[in-house]
């Protein structure tokens, strides 16, 4: 299939959905539609790209065949596709839906048997990226969901990213998902407070921070939070709020599965905590605003 055969819509044009959007219009595909419940959103990214804004979601089932998701949460994905009057699922027969939120994995199982129920597919694309990989098209991805459904979208996700794997059934990428971001978010809350500690010590943070990268201590986060940590510099690429959530999810699993997770926990309640001092829209960085001495 080439890329111009594929008509493309995108509900949820916020940072990420925005700019997969701009991606795949970029690589030659075919993006027709694009939909936000903040219309103002959509109207704007419709103008840039030269598409249709439809007003209804299932406005954006009737302009493409292949239709990407980026909500929220768990009830904004049930109300796109459960949602009374509108939603993707009306006149959706043939499509396919590649639904790249971070939500619980149950509700992507229940998504696939009201897609097909309507004789539409679903597939999970779980992304562990952020703004400028979703921008450059180099994303990782990790698919859950009927094996033939991810051949079909394949040059779709090939687009949208550099790193694509195929997980299992609907459900199974969602808990990959879950856990990639629990172990990010105990990781982002531990160099917090080793820098934290450094910075009350009198240490040269950069000289921590780089003595980090060269032992045990070393990790993803150092790379990506550790100078932000430093100099309070939390715009927004995964909020507080997101790892708050996320992690709620992977100890929801936890404790389905009978086991007790107390670093889990202990994370979430700091992030959990920045949501209450109202800075939950920070940067996941954020959190060493609770830990270095004089900021709190």
């Amino acid at each position: 299939m080439a890329n111009s055969d594929s008509k493309i819509g995108v509900v949820g044009v916020g940072r990420m959905g925005s700019n997969i959007a701009r991606h795949l219009k970029d690589d030659g595909f075919s993006v027709t539609a694009v939909y936000d419940a903040q219309a103002d959103l959509a109207s704007s990214l419709a103008e840039e790209l030269g598409c249709d804004a439809p007003g209804t979601l299932a406005g954006v089932s009737a302009a493409a065949d292949t239709i990407i998701t980026v909500v929220t949460d768990d009830a904004a994905m049930r109300s796109i596709f459960e949602g009374d009057g509108d939603n993707l699922l009306q006149g959706a027969e043939g499509r396919v839906f590649i639904n790249c939120a971070t939500i619980t994995p149950q509700v992507h199982v229940d998504v696939e048997a009201l897609a097909e129920a309507a004789g539409a597919n679903s597939l999970e694309g779980c992304m562990a990226s952020s703004i400028t990989q979703a921008r450059e098209g180099t994303l990782y991805l990790m698919c859950g969901g009927k094996k033939d459904v991810f051949d079909r979208v394949h040059p779709v996700l090939d687009s949208m990213s550099t790193d694509l794997r195929y997980v299992g059934e609907a459900g199974k990428a969602a808990q990959v998902k879950a856990l990639v971001n629990m172990v990010m978010n105990i990781n982002t809350a531990g160099l917090a407070e080793g820098l934290g500690l450094g910075d009350a010590l009198g240490l040269d943070l950069g000289m921590l921070q780089e003595v980090f990268s060269q032992t045990g201590a070393n990790s993803r986060v150092l790379e990506t939070d550790g100078e932000d940590m430093q100099n309070r510099d939390h715009e927004c690429y995964f909020s507080s709020a997101h790892a708050s959530k996320d992690s709620g999810i992977a100890l929801d699993l936890a404790e389905a599965a009978g086991l007790n997770l107390p670093l889990a926990k202990a994370t979430k309640a700091q992030f959990d905590r920045m949501i209450e001092a109202g800075k939950g829209e920070l940067d996941k960085s954020g959190v060493a605003e609770l830990t270095f001495k004089g900021r709190n």
